[in-house]
């Protein structure tokens, strides 16, 4: 018996342990050499685990299960041989010879057989909890009939498109029509979730944050975007959008006021002479803020096509380290979820936050007359230690000026 041990490898450096969020494969299964046998989550990311050879797979650790670098996660016993339909040879070649072809057309074939099928890859288990769809929903036509992300996405959209009112003929009557259940259900914490959390502490504890409010009128704004939205979607293939503009207004405040894209370090600050902008994207794991390198550098479309992949590659949990990394300046945008106004907390070692609300229409005072404008509340969130607040309140406001006089955005001035 040949057995090779499995272990946690090094992700990267500030990276000592990780959990074990899923096994990709059964224990006993046989497992082909670079086959992904688990998942890993990270303080950044979800990594999928490949097997070092081929063999019987014995599982050691557990699902859920926090792991150091190089701890034990398998084994594999490589003395066992691959069964057939597995990529191994067929022990009677002749029977196979033998067989008629109507016989061959309605036996299984060694893919059909394959534990892949029906079984999601990474990305598309993530798409199926957050659509509550099972395998049985969703028809896989990947390698092996494994299910893909644009399986999930299809049985998603039939699942919208199909009416259902058994459902609410299975809501079972209640006395007085309320339910008084009184169950709870308890989960551990994900990785991801469990470094947010202790992330937001340290940055309330450990730093001097203070917030600036300020109010920009974005008329000028969606009325560019009205008349250029078509031809813009036409020559880049994306829409423009309120980020690309934001962050190419932050880029711009930020290269005229370095003092706000600095962070600190011990008794030292540390400037920077470009704009990496960290975008906040929300997961079905929690927060993620990976940033668009070199904003100040970048024209609106880029900004989009940038934004929209790291979202994408965000939500499918297909975020790299290096992805993830850097950043001197965040966004969030609470107003994609109707947040009319918040303190945004601190992204460290960043030095500060822009947070933005929803748009709302309210009546301003425009020349003398009261006038109903597409308004939307900013915050700045920022640390004190760094930042003065002067500094902070004046970053704002040229945020606000470019915003509401978009022209001088296009023309750099």
């Amino acid at each position: 018996m040949s057995v090779v041990e499995l272990r946690v490898p090094v992700i990267g450096e500030s990276i000592n342990e990780v959990t074990l969020s899923q096994w990709l494969k059964k224990d006993g299964d046989y497992i082909q050499r670079d086959e992904s046998i688990c998942e890993f989550e990270s303080d950044k990311a979800t990594l999928e685990f490949p097997a070092e050879v081929s063999g019987k797979l014995i599982i050691v650790a557990q699902e859920e299960e926090d792991l150091e670098i190089g701890a034990l996660v398998a084994k594999i016993d490589t003395s066992v041989a691959a069964p057939a339909g597995n990529g191994a040879a067929d022990p009677a070649p002749a029977t196979e010879a033998k067989a008629p072809e109507a016989v061959k057309e309605t036996a299984p074939s060694p893919k059909e057989d394959s534990y892949a099928k029906g079984h999601p890859s990474p990305a598309a288990a993530k798409m199926m909890k957050e659509n509550n769809l099972s395998a049985a929903d969703v028809k896989g036509t990947g390698k092996d009939g494994r299910i893909t992300q644009d399986d999930v996405a299809k049985a998603a959209a039939a699942k919208k498109s199909t009416p259902a009112p058994e459902v609410q003929e299975a809501v079972a009557p209640v006395a007085g029509g309320k339910s008084f259940s009184r169950a709870t259900t308890t989960k551990k914490m994900s990785r991801m979730r469990r470094t947010i959390a202790k992330r937001l502490v340290s940055a309330k504890n450990d730093t001097a944050m203070l917030t600036t409010f300020n109010e920009v009128d974005l008329t000028n704004i969606m009325a560019l975007r009205k008349k250029y939205q078509e031809q813009f979607v036409e020559k880049y293939g994306v829409k423009l959008g309120y980020m690309s503009l934001f962050t190419k207004a932050c880029a711009k405040a930020l290269m005229e006021m370095p003092g706000v894209n600095a962070i600190i370090d011990g008794d030292q600050l540390i400037y920077h002479d470009y704009a990496d902008i960290s975008i906040a994207i929300s997961t079905p794991n929690g927060l993620v803020v990976p940033p668009v390198h070199n904003a100040e550098s970048l024209g609106f479309a880029e900004i989009e096509l940038k934004i929209k992949a790291l979202a994408k590659k965000a939500r499918e949990g297909k975020l790299t380290l290096e992805e993830m990394s850097g950043g001197t300046f965040t966004i969030t945008n609470g107003g994609i979820f109707g947040s009319m106004m918040s303190t945004p907390i601190l992204n460290q070692p960043q030095s500060a936050i822009l947070g933005m609300h929803t748009i709302q229409q309210r009546p301003m005072a425009i020349d003398g007359e009261v006038k109903i404008r597409p308004m939307m509340y900013l915050a700045l969130s920022y640390d004190h230690r760094v930042i003065d607040g002067s500094t902070s309140v004046t970053f704002l406001v040229k945020v606000k000026k470019l915003l509401e006089d978009p022209t001088t955005l296009l023309l750099d001035i």
